[in-house]
């Protein structure tokens, strides 16, 4: 530091950028993200609003609501989507805006319309409308539904409504749009030889298949005027057999770039390109970084790059090195929404990271809420706004160094109470201690260390080695026990499941355990196939035995599907309806459960993945040691990182 000059550890992450009439604050933006309060009206909602704005707070540089349809007659995609345009709703999108610019961030909106994915949802087929489908060509979808090709009329209403919708989101406040021409909506159908095979001027060459775009960008800029901030997002590669490459898209960029202030490069369609427009944790991150860095080389207009980025040494450099201007978060803004902040104060030790769990998006499909497993507060803005101070502090004694004892110890000390926290292994993380040495779930065991660094910094004291017991509690004199023990792995009464070659799948990262070359997996749950999947990519020959008709149905909607996939890819051989009836020198003797014929699966090793049973008798014994008594997490009843962080939160905030 020279004088009063900051020596800033990320100085490029940090450093403003002009788009525009605008100035970024920072190269840190919050992708487009869908709140699920919506309303049948598509209005914006008071929690949707702080949903938003908390990104803002934490130092993102613009935060871009999702996902506005600017023909609702013809392009809802989804059976709820935010309309501006709708009677009465301009309030509630000037509420937003207002809120995400009062925290010095850019308000953006996402325009889009779904095309051929409209009058459906493409997530939820229970709500299917069977409207008329438009797309740039008549042809049939994989799940049967047949796309008309949309006519001229149409098309030049389609563009009017984009600059129509363009002139409300400036009138709401709003001062920055992204045009969403990526991902498999309208936009990119047109853009895409997959799908676009008009012989009109809307198609054939990259010129004629990029015309809607361009007369839908010309429509947005005489509605909102000449510097205005136009933010254009796009698929730099369909990775699709027939669909355009980076190249591609490269000559789309050029055709376009002068209409634009900012190029936001993504990947991926939408039919089976979930996995590549948000990489799982079976991807490495920032893996479509050198389609933006590609494009760049081609193109004047600044470039944004997305796509499982969280890591700051990683973000800096992409911005210093050239390869974008702007990096784009989503999951792991809802992780750690102060992200930004913490790099720009040289704070990234304080980063909470996000695993690539699903989480977020899988509750959306099933329990229509938004939640992240690594941040409880997430979807609860409102309430969570900040965390109060306790007006009683306490003493509170937390049994239990997992993910919930962690989060429930760390929360009650930032609200003032005197935590102690005591952890019966020598080493905190609970169940997660498994995940340590398995490449793709590292991150996750990750965050237990982070929130015990956050609790430290915050005056918990941590005892390792330290079994909580009515001695101890009697001791301490607690006012509060909360009780976080976890749960135990289940040994089934198979014959032989006490032989040397028998390993409880929660062990495997325990050094010096010899893992044969051929493994036969006890148990096809969530964690024997996450198991098996990381000892086939070590180079075993792995066979998962389960009793039931499939594979992890404890896995949530996103994650699973994944998961089989990397199974498939891998070779990893499944036996379902199969159960264990013996374990030899040989291997696992099965029955098979339909047909009750007996097969041996040979095996050097065989890892028992039978499920957990809460230590209820700890439990128990614990129950009479504080006048306030808490459970948290596995020793209540089994079940996952995102129960867990968010019970040991509440019941902080209930002390």
């Amino acid at each position: 530091m020279q004088g009063n000059i900051i020596d800033r550890k990320y100085p490029h992450l940090s450093r403003p950028l002009r788009l525009g009439n605008m100035v970024l604050r920072n190269r840190m933006i919050s992708a487009p993200m869908s709140f699920p309060d919506i309303p049948g009206d598509g209005a914006l909602t008071a929690p949707a609003s702080a949903f938003y704005e908390l990104r803002a707070r934490g130092g993102a540089a613009a935060v871009t609501i999702s996902e506005c349809v600017v023909h609702p007659k013809t392009g809802k995609s989804h059976s709820a989507h935010i309309d501006i345009g709708a009677p009465g709703n301009m309030r509630g999108f000037a509420l937003a805006a207002n809120a995400i610019c009062r925290q010095g961030a850019a308000a953006g909106l996402q325009l889009s319309h779904g095309g051929m994915y409209g009058g459906a949802d493409s997530v939820d087929k229970s709500h299917l409308s069977g409207a008329m489908r438009y797309g740039p060509s008549d042809l049939t979808l994989p799940d049967g539904a047949t796309v008309t090709e949309m006519p001229i009329s149409l098309i030049q209403e389609v563009i009017g409504s984009f600059g129509r919708y363009a002139a409300l989101a400036k009138q709401a406040g709003f001062n920055m749009l992204m045009i969403h021409a990526g991902h498999g909506w309208l936009l990119h159908q047109f853009l895409s030889p997959l799908y676009n095979f008009r012989k009109d001027e809307y198609g054939g060459s990259v010129e004629g298949r990029t015309r809607l775009l361009s007369e839908v960008l010309d429509s947005v800029r005489v509605a909102v005027g000449p510097d205005f901030p136009i933010e254009l997002r796009m698929s730099g590669h369909e990775f699709t057999a027939g669909g355009y490459d980076v190249e591609g898209a490269t000559e789309i960029a050029k055709l376009i770039e002068n209409k634009i202030h900012l190029l936001h490069v993504s990947a991926g369609i939408f039919e089976g390109g979930f996995a590549i427009q948000h990489p799982s944790m079976f991807h490495e991150r920032g893996r479509n970084v050198w389609l933006a860095a590609e494009i760049k080389k081609h193109v004047k207009v600044p470039i944004a790059t997305v796509g499982g980025l969280s890591d700051p040494e990683m973000m800096e450099d992409i911005i210093a090195s050239g390869k974008a201007d702007v990096v784009v978060m989503a999951r792991a803004l809802l992780a750690d929404p102060f992200l930004p902040s913490k790099i720009c104060e040289g704070k990234d030790e304080e980063i909470v990271p996000c695993f690539r769990c699903f989480t977020c998006h899988a509750e959306r499909m099933t329990s229509g809420l938004r939640r992240c497993a690594a941040n409880p507060a997430i979807g609860r803005e409102e309430e969570n706004r900040h965390i109060p101070a306790s007006p009683n502090p306490r003493k509170v004694l937390v049994a239990g160094g997992g993910p919930g004892g962690l989060m429930a110890a760390l929360t009650a000390a930032k609200r003032g109470h005197s935590v102690l926290l005591c952890e019966k292994e020598n080493e905190l993380g609970g169940a997660l201690r498994a995940e340590r040495r398995v490449p793709f779930k590292s991150d996750l065991f990750k965050l237990t260390q982070k929130y015990a660094f956050l609790a430290r910094l915050h005056g918990v004291e941590i005892r390792l080695g330290t079994e909580v017991t009515p001695e101890l509690a009697s001791g301490e004199k607690p006012d509060v026990l909360i009780c976080a023990v976890g749960a135990e792995p289940i040994k089934p009464e198979i014959p032989g499941i006490g032989n040397a070659n028998v390993v409880l799948a929660s062990t495997l990262s325990e050094g010096g355990l010899k893992i044969g070359d051929i493994v036969a997996v006890i148990g096809g749950g969530l964690v024997g196939c996450e198991m098996g999947l990381h000892l086939a990519m070590e180079g075993k020959q792995v066979t998962i035995v389960e009793s039931l008709p499939s594979l992890a149905p404890d896995a949530n909607l996103r994650h699973r599907p994944i998961l089989l996939t990397e199974l498939d890819r891998i070779g990893v051989s499944r036996l379902t309806n199969t159960r264990c009836v013996r374990i030899t020198d040989e291997g696992a003797f099965c029955v098979d459960e339909l047909s009750a014929k007996e097969s041996l699966v040979k095996a050097d090793t065989i890892i028992c993945a039978a499920g957990v049973s809460p230590r209820r008798g700890v439990v128990d014994a614990l129950r009479d040691c504080a006048p306030i008594f808490m459970e948290v997490g596995d020793c209540n009843s089994p079940s996952n990182v995102v129960d867990a962080t968010t019970r040991g939160y509440y019941a902080a905030l209930n002390v």
